[in-house]
Parts: structure tokens; sequence; C-alpha cells
């Protein structure tokens, strides 16, 4: 299992961390750190200056989820994460990528009053030879209370175990979350646990319209990115079975009929992917009163919303939203259209 010991920068992580991994059994210490700086070596220049954090970086938080399932594989135990999280949906990804491992977390929040925090920041060390480190550093956790204060009001303490650190050493602090993990108190996160494939797949996706013709996007806890509701064929079941299926269970809509098929795409394998058949259905337009009845967000779902075409475009990455726009163009003919990588071929 993982340990990952959240909080704003500053909240004693870290130093924390260390106190743990000696109270744990079997316990080794994985910073995420390391893989930042390893990027640094690994990306032009250009690209890193794109963004202003890591995390932003897709790479950075795919290394991290198989860095940690391979530390896991190799050593078995328990790994402690030492991980300032503030974005729900970088959360949820990670979380989600080791959840489809079969890798459990237990998720701790460190916790202290936002006085201590900042006293802390204050007289936090810094590395004598960082050219301006010290300011730098600083300025940069100050500028963090504020999304922290965000995430706290929004979804981290309800996700989180909290620990409130104002009063505790960083030994005294491991020993509580040493315990609170020996216990249970600090539950296995619930997240759905997709696993990953392992070949080709068959995913069936449904379209839902409002009474605006707009369409119904999702946004999954398990990946990066929106989606239409629907997911992967299983063994023996009919694709458009599957659609209603995972409509269902994803947002409490029912569907009577077997919807239309509107669009068979074939996703080209593109590693770590193995590509597979795409399909789209049309659901048809729900009421006013049937899209009150929409069960999210909830453990598979973070959020939804009806989109126009256009809006789509925003939200939904490319090969997907030619999959869309030609879906509405087969639903607008009333006939299904076959795509290769999201271009209809003859």
């Amino acid at each position: 299992m993982i340990v990952w010991i959240n909080g704003a920068f500053g909240a004693g992580k870290t130093t924390t961390a260390r106190e743990l991994i000696d109270l744990i059994p079997n316990c080794t210490l994985f910073d995420p750190e390391v893989i930042g700086g390893a990027l640094t070596h690994l990306l032009p220049p250009k690209h890193l200056a794109e963004v202003g954090d890591y995390q932003d970086l897709p790479i950075w938080r795919r290394l991290l989820i198989d860095t940690a399932a391979a530390m896991l594989a190799e050593l078995g135990g328990t790994l402690v994460v030492p991980m300032t999280l503030l974005r729900q949906d970088y959360r949820d990804e990670i979380f989600g990528g080791l959840a489809a491992r079969r890798i459990s977390v237990r998720h701790v929040l460190l916790a202290p009053a936002e006085t201590i925090l900042r006293e802390r920041i204050a007289g936090r060390e810094v590395p004598p030879e960082l050219s301006d480190g010290e300011m730098r550093i600083r300025q940069w956790s100050y500028d963090h209370i504020e999304p922290y204060r965000a995430a706290l009001a929004s979804w981290l303490t309800a996700d989180a175990h909290p620990v409130d650190t104002g009063a505790l050493t960083p030994y005294e602090t491991a020993v509580r979350i040493a315990d609170a993990v020996s216990r249970g108190s600090v539950p296995v996160c619930d997240i759905v646990q997709t696993p990953e494939p392992t070949a080709e797949t068959t995913a069936a996706g449904v379209l839902l319209f409002d009474e605006h013709d707009r369409v119904l996007l999702v946004d999954p806890t398990y990946k990066a990115g929106w989606e239409f509701p629907g997911g992967v064929v299983e063994p023996g079941e009919a694709p458009a079975r599957a659609g209603m299926r995972e409509v269902a269970e994803e947002t409490g809509i029912r569907l009577d009929e077997v919807p239309r098929l509107l669009v068979v795409d074939w996703e080209p394998p593109a590693p770590p992917g193995f590509g597979g058949l795409r399909l789209l259905y049309d659901g048809g337009r729900l009421d006013s009163t049937e899209a009150q009845r929409l069960l999210l967000p909830g453990p598979e779902l973070r959020d939804w919303r009806f989109v126009t075409e256009a809006e789509a475009a925003d939200l939904l990455p490319p090969v997907r939203y030619e999959r869309l726009r030609w879906a509405l163009r087969a639903r607008e003919r009333g006939a299904a259209l076959y795509l290769e990588a999201g271009i209809p071929t003859p």
C-alpha cells in the first residue's frame, strides 16, 4: 500500500515521512520530487518553461504512478509518499492509476493552523547553494497557501485523514499516523479501480442529449479529460448493452431501448495504450425531469455538463472530439459512419 502524506508547502511532509518509515514495518520513502529533478534532464528546457509546476506535466504524473508501482513490485511492503496534491483532478488521476494496479492508498493530510504554517515557512531552512533559493522557495510556499485553502474548502478535508500538527513534532506526527494506519482509521481511498488494459479493447459510449440538443459529457475520476458516458465492453457482452450498462452505473439513467449506432472508430495503438474499437451510440434526448435524476458526481465521475459541439471542442481531446463531431453528423444523416483515428474512411 501507499501512505500519501499531503499538506501545504511547509507543513512538514518530508520530515514526517522520514520519521514514519521507521515506524511501519517494511516501509520505504518515495519522494516524487526525484521525478521532477529527472525531468530537467529528459525534457527540452522550452517544454519545461511552458508549465509553472512539474505536476502540470502529464509525464510527471504518469512516471509517478509507474515508479511507485515498480518500487512496490521490487520491494513490497509500504511506500510513504510526501507530496502536496491540491488539484482534485490530479489526485484522481494519480490515485486512480495506482488503484488500477491494485495499489491501495491511505491519504493523510497534515493540517496545522495557517498562522503556524506561515511561521514554519518563514523559518524554513534553504540550501545555501541555491541562487536566490530562500526568496524563491519561501515565496512559492506563500503563493500556494490560497490554493491549499481552496482545496480544503472544496474536497481535501473530506477526502483525507487530517492530523493537526500545530503542537506536534515530526516524530509525534509520524507516531499518530502510524497508529491511525495500523488501527484502520485511515481508510483506503474510495476511487474506482479500472484495470490497465493488456491488449486491444472495445469500448462503447452513449451520447445523451438535453432538450436543447446539447450533449452530455462527464469527467471521470479515474483518468484525465472529459468523456462520454460509457466504458469497456466485457467479454461476452454486446457493445450496445455494455453502453446501456455503463450509462446506468455512471449516471443512474436506465435506457429503455437499445441505442442506435452512430460511429465505429478504430483507435490505433499508441504506447502505452493498445487502441481498439470505439463505438458511439445515440441514447436519445432526456427531458428536464430525467436530467435531474443524474446521480453525479459519484465514485466514478467528478462532474458532468451538457455542452454544445463548439464547447465540447474545448473539453475533449482532439481524437475524441473528432469522434463526437462525426457522430453528430451521422445522427443528422441517419446513417452510421466508420472512422479510423477519428477520420471517416470509405
